[in-house]
């Protein structure tokens, strides 16, 4: 166990996030390698292990000079217990505790642990929160510095459940804009998607969109899915029911999305709630004409005819009617690409959303530091 007092210029931030390598999970990682290249705080992260945990980007993380740890996962009370003895070790300035139920967890066992800031990141819109996560949630946003929701979409889903307006702000994420500072050249007429094949997302919609660009619009362009999942197998056998099989591939993991999206002509993010979407960040970055859904978290990402195409949750005629559009008209597609580009590069990049957590971390830690000493 760490036992160390962290040099007097360079406090510690724990950032706290599953082990699953969630959007939760990039957003810290983006937040501790970005701060290791310099800032006021030394980061570490901490991983709640899963039973999927890749093992090998835990190590290339290490390997990149950023502290590491895990702690079980397999328990809640060991959890808290396990990172709570970590924490004391660390003697950390602020714990930033990513996603639920991470940010009950970490809160629990900052509070055990007398970390003097603690704050709260939620990362998505909707969660499955039951009535004693809600009531523990109003309990620790007592014991807590700042409620983050990563959009301003989210921000109001925090608001909604009774959490305080003084302590809730919005950060919005970003991503490393180094990997798109190339901007693309000739592209495919084709639409991609990359997301995990999970509840959340709306591949289904998609490949039904699909279907009617052929039947309503004449239209067969080649779609790509990047991404795993627990419902890729179902999605894959719809795709062969509906004898799209030679139109449709599916990537997996795939290794350089930067080329990959700078290869396409049109993004589709179909899904049915988001935090603040990252990799229709990405999308926008590489210059993709982008339709996203219209949901909480997408809307302060796309605006609509501007940046990108919004349409209804789960409207698959809509969805067709907006992929024929762009195809047909190439010139919209990249006027609205080089939009997105340009509002994804002033906007979204990890050097600017650490800055405000810096900023945020430092506010805090001097108003608990006035309150230690008695000088509130």
């Amino acid at each position: 166990m760490p036992n160390e007092t962290p040099p007097a210029d360079r406090p510690r931030v724990v950032h706290f996030v599953t082990g699953g390598f969630s959007g939760a999970t990039q957003v810290a990682v983006d937040l501790c390698l970005s701060a290791l290249r310099g800032g006021p705080f030394e980061p570490v992260l901490v991983l709640r292990r899963k039973r999927h945990t890749p093992m090998a980007r835990v190590e290339a993380l290490k390997a990149q000079g950023l502290s590491v740890h895990l702690v079980s996962g397999w328990s809640h009370l060991v959890t808290i217990a396990e990172l709570a003895s970590l924490l004391r070790g660390l003697q950390p300035a602020a714990l930033l505790a990513h996603g639920f139920p991470e940010h009950l967890l970490g809160r629990h066992a900052g509070v055990r642990a007398g970390v003097p800031v603690l704050i709260q990141v939620e990362h998505n819109s909707r969660e499955r929160y039951t009535a004693w996560s809600r009531w523990q949630s109003r309990q620790l946003a007592r014991r807590s510095a700042a409620l983050v929701g990563v959009s301003e979409g989210v921000r109001q889903s925090l608001l909604a459940q009774g959490l305080p307006a003084d302590k809730t702000i919005a950060i919005p994420n970003g991503i490393d804009l180094e990997r798109f500072a190339q901007a693309g050249g000739d592209r495919e007429a084709g639409v991609l998607m990359s997301a995990r094949f999970a509840r959340q997302k709306d591949h289904a919609t998609l490949i039904d969109a699909m279907a009617l660009l052929a039947s309503r619009h004449g239209l067969r362009p080649p779609l790509q899915l990047a991404g795993t999942g627990p419902r890729q197998a179902r999605m894959q056998a719809k795709v062969q029911q509906m004898a799209l099989g030679g139109q449709v591939r599916f990537l997996g993991h795939h290794g350089d999305m930067p080329g990959l999206l700078r290869s396409q002509a049109i993004y589709v993010l179909s899904t049915h709630y988001e935090g603040m979407p990252l990799a229709l960040v990405e999308a926008m970055a590489a210059g993709c004409g982008c339709i996203a859904s219209d949901v909480i978290g997408v809307r302060g990402v796309v605006e609509d005819g501007v940046t990108g195409l919004l349409v209804p949750e789960g409207d698959a005629a809509a969805l067709a009617d907006a992929i024929a559009r762009l195809l047909h008209d190439p010139a919209l597609a990249a006027r609205l690409g080089a939009a997105a580009r340009e509002r994804a590069l002033a906007e979204h990049g990890v050097a600017l959303m650490r800055e405000r957590y810096e900023a945020l971390i430092t506010r805090c830690a001097t108003i608990a530091g006035r309150a230690a000493s008695g000088r509130v």
